[in-house]
């Protein structure tokens, strides 16, 4: 439950797949929840879930303490807080904005420095876990920003997570969570292109996975993917590879912005690109396993 000094209305922006359950979490914990999404579906999802559906990002924002935004990338959520959406405009000062989306860190700063002025704070703070640890509460929270201002908004992230990780300045989140699916996106392909090497030598692929999993190879791919998912042929993991292409170019495009040479950063963004392009981004990101296969 919440504290007697922490944020009670909270807007959320973005109430889909992720959306819908940390919304739920939040009501559970307490919170009053105000949210907008352009999906009328979504809005009905969370209109049903309990929480109060607003018409418009502006309405979803007006009044609240903290408003939580859970959008695709972060040119949606800039466009949102200063474009014709007019959230940031509608926003009380000294209000909390938490982006929770994967954004790129490098505009994350610069948004900051917008929002400033309008006496707006701003938050970093993407998730990781999937739909499945957000429908439980247990997602991974890595926070970046003022520690004073973190401090306020505890208990809003500990409703909807497990683990929190304060990871530093403005911006820092994000770097995080780019750096995280980049070493997930890696180790990803690198499993499914062993499990691929040693079928086609005559192995079994489910024999080369228990292989891994008790070995130095093992990784997430290995351990909660390749049997769930990909050597059953069910791809429903239920995160899209074009987010996962996104998560990985943005550690890519931090890599050139920071001046670093990074060849298996770029390799690994240029094969996620590949695939996005060649299966769509809205496949299922264990159907990396299909791309690399038919290549």
């Amino acid at each position: 439950m919440k504290s007697e000094n922490a944020p009670t209305v909270v807007g959320f922006i973005g109430l889909g797949r992720m959306g819908l359950p940390m919304v739920e979490n939040l009501m559970k914990a307490g919170f009053a929840v105000q949210g907008f999404d352009q999906s009328e579906a979504a809005r009905a999802d969370v209109a049903a879930a309990g929480a109060i559906v607003c018409a418009s990002a502006a309405e979803a924002g007006r009044g609240a303490d903290v408003v939580i935004t859970m959008l695709p990338n972060g040119a949606i959520v800039r466009d949102v807080l200063l474009g014709e959406a007019g959230l940031a405009a509608a926003m009380s000062p000294e209000s909390i904005v938490i982006d929770m989306s994967s954004s790129a860190p490098t505009d994350t700063t610069l948004l900051a420095e917008k929002l400033e002025p309008l006496g707006l704070q701003l938050i970093d703070a993407p998730v990781s876990g999937g739909r499945k640890k957000a429908i439980e509460g247990t997602l991974t929270i890595m926070v970046g920003g003022d520690s004073a201002v973190i401090n306020k908004i505890l208990p809003v992230l500990d409703a909807m997570s497990a683990t929190i990780f304060r990871t530093g300045k403005i911006g820092s989140g994000h770097a995080m969570k780019a750096i995280n699916n980049y070493v997930s996106g890696a180790g990803m392909v690198a499993a499914m292109e062993g499990v691929i090497l040693g079928q086609t030598f005559g192995l079994d692929p489910e024999v080369i996975v228990d292989v891994l999993n008790v070995s130095t190879g093992r990784n997430n791919t290995t351990e909660v993917k390749m049997k769930q998912f990909v050597l059953n042929s069910d791809f429903g993991s239920g995160f899209a590879l074009g987010l996962m292409a996104k998560d990985i170019g943005i550690a890519n495009d931090l890599a050139a912005a920071l001046d670093l040479k990074m060849g298996s950063v770029a390799e690994t963004s240029a094969r996620w690109i590949a695939a996005q392009e060649a299966l769509g981004p809205d496949a299922d990101h264990t159907e990396m396993y299909r791309f690399l296969a038919d290549s």
